[in-house]
C-alpha cells in the first residue's frame, strides 16, 4: 500500500521531498494555499500557490487510490483468493487503471457468455485448446457434448470454450496495458454525422466527416465532438489499427499452427471486438475527457484570474446605465463605497427617443451626486447609449466607460442580490452591479458564479466538481493577492479570505454593523468563533485603513510585527518613518533578524510591504475608446482597424469586443506575425488590442479579426507558366462569350 505520498509527489512534480512533507503537514494543520504560499516560505522552500495546490490535489488522488486498493484487497480476501503474490501486486499498483486491471478477474460479474460456458463444464476444454497441442480436436470436444447441460453438439462445445478463452484474454492485465497504450498512442477518433440530421446538426458541420489522432486532438475539438454526440447529432469511434492489436495478443496467446491454434485465433478476434475494444475505448474516452477537461479548466482559470485582477477605477461616485431600447435604460447613482443613492429609467433610444428629457435627467444626476464616472453595460443598445451620453455635454472630467456586463443578470436574480436589495427590480440590481464592476471588478464579480461570467471554454461540458475546485482556487488566490478592506468588504468578498468562509464572513459583517468599524486587526478576535487558528490564516490578508498601527493596512502578518518593531528600534526610527523613508529601509540589515522560523524570504517580503503598504497590486485603470462610427455589425468593413478589448481566450484564439454587441474572433493564426501555439501566452482577458477586420458574416453573427501587422499579406507573384495559362483561359472564355461578356472581361483586365 502506498504510504509515502511525499516521495511519489516529489518525483512527479520535480521538487524536494521535504517540501512536500511541509505542505502536507501545513494543510493537515488547517493551512490554506494562499497562507502557506505567502507566510510559510521557509517551511516550503518558497513554493508558489500552483505547486502547493498540485501537492494538495495529488495527495487526495493517492488517498483515493489507497481507499480503492483497500476495498479490492478486502473483496478478493473474502473470496478466499488472496495470495501473498497477488497482495504484493495490488499494493505495488500506482494508478487506478493498473489496479482495476488486476482486480478484473476477481470482480463480481453478471452472467457472461464465459460464465455460462463454465457452468456447462467447458473450462477444461478451453484449457486444452489454449495448450495448442496437435490433437484431434473434434474427438476431444465430443466428450463435452451434453444435452442436459445445454451443449447440443461439438460446435457449441467449441464456441463455449472460445468464450472462456476470450474472457481470459480480456482479463489479462498485461494485454490490457499494451492495448491501452496502443489506443492512446495510435488511436484515431472518427466523427460522423448521423444520417438524416445534417440540417439540425449544422453547427457541427466541421465534424461531419472528421478524423485525427486521439493523442493530438485539441481539447476544444474533443469537447465539441463529444457534445455533438451527446446531442445525438454525431457518432464517435476511437480505435487504432486492428491488425496492430491482433499482433500484440497473438504474440502472447498464439503458440502454433493447428486446429487448436485456429480456435485461439478466432477467440482473439472475438475478445478484441466484443470485450477489449468497447472496454478500452471507454477508458480512453474517460482519460482523454479528463485531459481535455483539465486543459479547458486551465483556460477558464487563466481567463478568470485576468478578469478578477483587471484594473479597478477605485472609489468614485458612479452613475451606471443598463442600456435598452423599448424598456429604456436603467440608471443608478452610487457613492464612492458603492452604496445605491438613486435609480430611475430614461428613454434616450428608439422607439421613444426622448433624448432631451433623458439628457436633462442625466445632467441633473451628475450634478446632484457629483458623478465622477459613468459606467455603461455592453449589452443591447450599448453603443447607442454611449453615443447619447457623450452627446449631452458632460464635463470633461467625467469618464465614460463601457463595462462587460456578462453575468449581471445572474447576479440580479441571485440570493445575494435579493438580500442586498429586497425591494428593487432585477434590472435595477443589474445596473448596480454594472456600476460596481467599474469601481472594483474583484469585489463585485465574487458575488457571481464564475461559470456565468462568460470567460470559459466548454465550461458546461467539463467535470463540474473539478471546475468548481479550480475556479474557487482562482477566486481565493485573487482575493488574497489583492487583500480585503475589512471595514467595507461585503460578506461575499470576505468569505474568500484565507481561513474565513461564509459563516465567519457573516459574523464579521454583523459584528461590524453592531459595533462600528474595526480599529485594529487584533479587534477581529472579538468576532464570535474567530479563534487563534482562523486569525493566523486570515489576518495577513485583511486590511484596516487608518488603523493606529500602520502595519494593519499592509501584508505584514501580525506574527512578524515584533520583527518590524525591532528594526525600527535598531535604527532609532518610528514604524511610520520606516515606511515613509527609503534610505531608512536600506539601512536595515536583514541577516540580523534571521531566526529558526524566519528566514530571508519572509524578511524580504516584509521589506517589500513596508515599501508599498496596502498598495493594490492590480494595474492602473485606463479607458478604452471604441470607434464612434462603428456601432453594429452592419457598420463593419473588411480592412477596418479598430480598438478592442479581449473578453475571452481559448485554445484556438481570442474573442475581442469591438463595440458592436458581438465579439469577433482572432484565430491563433492571426494573433501575431509569428506562430502562436498557446493563445494564453500571448493575450490576456481585459487586454486592450488593435485588430483588423478580416471577414463579417452577418447571418451567422461571426466576425473574423486579425492582430497581424499585415493581416492580408502580399499575394505571391504568379509564375510565367501560371500567367500564360490564365491568359489562355481568358482568351478561351472571351471567344466563347457574348460581346457584352468580352467587353466586361476587357474592362476587368484593364482596371
Amino acid at each position: 500500500m502506498i504510504k509515502n505520498y511525499s516521495n511519489i509527489v516529489a518525483i512527479e512534480l520535480g521538487i524536494k521531498e521535504k517540501q512536500v512533507d511541509a505542505v502536507i503537514a501545513l494543510i493537515e494543520e488547517g493551512g490554506t494555499v494562499p497562507f502557506i504560499a505567502r507566510y510559510r516560505k521557509e517551511a516550503t522552500g518558497s513554493l508558489d500557490e500552483v505547486a502547493i495546490a498540485n501537492i494538495r490535489d495529488r495527495v487526495e488522488q493517492l488517498k483515493e487510490l489507497d481507499k480503492r486498493r483497500e476495498a479490492i484487497l478486502k473483496s478478493i480476501d473474502e473470496q478466499g483468493k488472496l495470495t501473498p503474490e497477488l497482495s504484493a501486486k495490488i499494493n505495488e499498483a500506482q494508478t487506478m487503471s493498473v489496479l482495476e486491471d488486476i482486480y478484473l478477474p476477481y470482480k463480481p460479474k453478471r452472467k457472461t457468455r464465459a460464465s455460462m460456458a463454465r457452468e456447462k463444464g467447458l473450462e477444461p476444454l478451453a484449457d486444452i485448446i489454449l495448450l495448442q497441442k496437435s490433437i484431434d480436436l473434434t474427438r476431444e470436444a465430443v466428450h463435452y457434448v451434453d444435452a442436459e447441460k445445454g451443449v447440443a453438439n461439438v460446435e457449441e462445445a467449441l464456441q463455449g470454450a472460445r468464450d472462456i478463452i476470450a474472457e481470459k484474454i480480456n482479463e489479462d492485465a498485461e494485454i490490457r496495458a499494451k492495448v491501452r497504450k496502443i489506443f492512446m498512442s495510435d488511436g484515431i477518433i472518427k466523427s460522423r454525422v448521423i444520417k438524416g440530421k445534417e440540417t439540425e446538426a449544422v453547427k457541427y458541420k466541421d465534424y461531419f466527416e472528421w478524423e485525427e489522432s486521439i493523442s493530438k486532438v485539441a481539447s476544444h475539438r474533443l469537447l465539441a465532438m463529444r457534445r455533438g454526440e451527446k446531442e445525438m447529432f454525431l457518432s464517435l469511434d476511437i480505435a487504432p489499427n486492428e491488425e496492430d492489436i491482433f499482433l500484440v495478443i497473438e504474440n502472447e496467446y498464439l503458440l502454433g499452427s493447428n486446429a487448436c491454434s485456429e480456435q485461439v485465433e478466432i477467440a482473439i478476434k472475438d475478445a478484441y471486438k466484443r470485450l477489449l475494444k468497447p472496454s478500452i475505448e471507454t477508458e480512453v474516452r474517460i482519460e482523454t475527457k479528463k485531459m481535455a477537461d483539465l486543459e479547458a479548466i486551465g483556460v477558464f482559470k487563466d481567463n478568470l484570474k485576468q478578469l478578477l485582477l483587471s484594473a479597478p477605477l477605485g472609489a468614485k461616485n458612479v452613475l451606471a446605465l443598463d442600456p435598452g431600447f423599448r424598456t429604456g435604460c436603467k440608471l443608478v447613482c452610487l457613492d464612492r463605497q458603492g452604496k445605491l443613492l438613486h435609480y430611475e429609467t430614461i428613454f434616450p433610444n428608439e422607439p421613444q427617443k426622448n433624448t432631451r428629457q433623458s439628457a436633462a435627467v442625466l445632467l441633473a444626476m451628475c450634478e446632484k451626486y457629483q458623478i465622477e464616472a459613468i459606467s455603461i453595460g455592453n449589452g443591447t443598445a450599448a453603443r447607442e447609449t454611449e453615443s447619447f451620453v457623450k452627446s449631452v455635454g458632460l464635463p470633461k472630467e467625467i469618464l465614460v466607460v463601457m463595462v462587460n456586463e456578462s453575468g449581471a443578470s445572474i447576479y440580479s436574480a441571485s440570493d445575494t442580490a435579493r438580500e442586498e436589495f429586497p425591494e428593487l427590480d432585477l434590472t435595477v440590481r443589474g445596473s448596480v452591479s454594472i456600476g460596481r464592476r467599474l469601481m472594483d471588478p474583484l469585489a463585485e464579480l465574487v458575488k457571481i458564479d464564475p461559470k456565468s461570467i462568460g470567460v470559459g471554454q466548454y465550461q458546461h461540458d467539463v467535470d463540474q466538481h473539478a471546475l468548481k475546485q479550480g475556479l474557487d482556487d482562482v477566486v481565493v488566490s485573487c482575493v488574497n493577492k489583492v487583500g480585503v478592506e475589512v471595514n467595507t468588504a461585503s460578506k461575499e468578498l470576505l468569505s474568500y479570505v484565507s481561513g474565513l468562509g461564509s459563516a465567519l464572513a457573516k459574523n464579521i459583517v454583523e459584528y461590524r454593523n453592531a459595533n462600528g468599524p474595526f480599529s485594529s486587526r487584533e479587534a477581529l478576535k472579538k468576532v464570535p468563533r474567530l479563534g487563534d487558528k482562523v486569525f493566523e490564516q486570515a489576518a495577513g490578508f485583511l486590511r484596516i485603513k487608518n488603523a493606529k498601527n500602520p502595519l494593519d493596512n499592509s501584508g505584514v502578518h501580525p506574527e512578524t510585527y515584533k520583527i518590524v518593531e525591532a528594526m525600527s528600534r535598531d535604527i532609532d526610527a518610528s514604524i511610520e518613518a520606516l515606511i515613509a523613508e527609503k534610505d531608512l529601509r536600506k539601512s536595515v540589515k536583514l541577516e540580523k533578524y534571521i531566526s529558526d522560523t524566519i528566514g530571508l524570504p519572509t524578511l524580504k517580503d516584509i521589506m517589500d510591504e513596508l515599501e508599498k503598504p496596502g498598495r493594490d497590486p492590480r494595474e492602473r485603470f485606463e479607458v478604452l475608446e471604441f470607434d464612434d462610427n462603428v456601432h453594429t455589425m452592419e457598420d463593419l468593413k473588411v480592412g477596418m482597424v479598430l480598438n478592442g478589448l479581449v473578453t475571452n481566450v481559448t485554445n484556438f484564439g481570442a474573442f475581442v469586443d469591438i463595440g458592436v454587441h458581438q465579439d469577433g474572433l482572432v484565430h491563433k493564426s492571426h494573433l501575431a506575425d509569428r506562430f502562436v501555439e498557446n493563445p494564453a501566452d500571448f493575450v490576456k482577458v481585459q487586454q486592450k488590442v488593435k485588430v483588423t477586420v478580416l471577414e463579417v458574416d452577418i447571418p451567422r453573427k461571426r466576425i473574423s479579426l486579425s492582430m497581424k501587422s499585415d493581416p492580408f499579406g502580399e499575394k505571391p507573384k504568379a509564375s510565367k507558366q501560371e500567367k500564360r495559362e490564365k491568359k489562355e483561359q481568358r482568351a478561351q472564355k472571351a471567344s466563347e462569350g457574348t460581346m457584352e461578356d468580352k467587353l466586361a472581361e476587357l474592362r476587368n483586365r484593364f482596371k
